[in-house]
């Protein structure tokens, strides 16, 4: 029996991209039907992350033309991640497979094939991976490496030069629909959930066009999102930072004992400056990790939902909710 795709891409101000991707995501769909390697029920699911511009209208617009274009619109922006868990959600109400990818076109489309050929060898995810990043700039590709090497330090699994271009099963999104956390980091909760699992890798594209949404504040956030979900390590650091300024400052009170007992104390403010400034700077630093973690220990006891929809294709629903307690019960509806 051939499996049901749903393709979920979110966009957020995408209107000058989203008319050149759109029939490229399309026209893929349509040739895996015809493939028959997907059922003739699959489907692609845009999701709109309360754009500002008109990028639902031409996701309505598109519903319209193609039977197989559906379309969400969540009450305001709410970050690439929840958008895409917000897609993900819905999507497993009614596909078998689910293939994630953004709607820039950077992400081959045509290696969707490859990866519901992986899935129908028993591969229950199939990651997306970059052969090179020859198209970044050296700052970000420094930073991604950087990134990765940070994340596997910190004791996350996270697959390297993978974003979120990947096929998940229902089996995989059951799982995940599961997880409660409110800050999202989908690159390492999809390793974490097991399963078997494979990689095909392609040639990322330039943009097609308009322009990217991910600023430097974006990604650094992102990247806190992951080391702070996924690993205590940075308080452990903290405490191992601590105990050797402890060692430190224990060595210069006795230095500071020896030399008042034999007489050779040099009167001056400047070492007790720096000894100072010093022990102050850690313990700021120190407590600005303790704080991120604490901080986001308090957003996660809010079970606060991580998105809303506003609105479906086809239909003008009631605003509705998922996340923690609310979630199951939203699906059902």
């Amino acid at each position: 029996m051939k499996p049901c795709l749903y393709m979920v891409i979110p966009c957020y101000n995408e209107e000058a991209v989203l008319p050149v991707t759109a029939p490229l995501f399309i026209g893929q769909l349509k040739a895996l039907i015809e493939e028959e390697l997907v059922s003739s029920d699959s489907r692609i699911l845009f999701v709109d992350d309360g754009s500002r511009d008109q990028t639902y209208a031409i996701i309505q617009s598109l519903a319209q033309a193609e039977s197989a274009v559906i379309g969400l619109r969540l009450s305001r922006n709410f970050s690439h991640q929840n958008a895409l868990y917000a897609g993900m959600m819905e999507a497993r109400r009614f596909c078998d497979i689910c293939i994630t990818t953004d709607c820039d076109g950077q992400d081959d489309p045509s290696a969707m094939r490859e990866m519901v050929v992986k899935y129908a060898e028993g591969n229950e995810v199939v990651y997306g991976v970059r052969r090179s990043r020859k198209n970044d700039g050296f700052f970000k590709r420094s930073s991604a490496r950087f990134f990765y090497r940070v994340m596997q330090w910190m004791g996350a699994e996270t697959i390297p030069d993978h974003a979120d271009y990947r096929l998940m099963s229902k089996s995989v999104l059951e799982v995940l629909s599961s997880f409660k956390e409110t800050n999202l980091f989908l690159r390492g909760m999809v390793p974490l959930v097991g399963f078997r699992s494979t990689a095909i890798y392609y040639d990322r594209a330039d943009r097609l066009a308009g322009k990217t949404h991910y600023s430097l504040h974006g990604m650094c956030r992102l990247a806190l999102n992951g080391i702070t979900s996924f690993s205590v390590r940075p308080l452990r650091a903290v405490t191992g930072l601590g105990f050797l300024v402890t060692l430190i400052s224990l060595s210069g009170v006795i230095w500071s004992v020896l030399c008042r007992l034999l007489e050779t104390a040099v009167s001056g403010w400047a070492s007790l400056v720096c000894i100072i400034c010093f022990l102050g700077g850690i313990q700021l630093l120190s407590l600005g990790v303790i704080g991120e973690y604490v901080g986001r220990i308090y957003l996660e006891t809010k079970s606060r939902p991580r998105y809303v929809i506003s609105e479906r294709t086809g239909q003008s629903d009631k605003p509705s909710c998922s996340g923690h307690a609310l979630q199951e019960e939203n699906h059902e509806k």
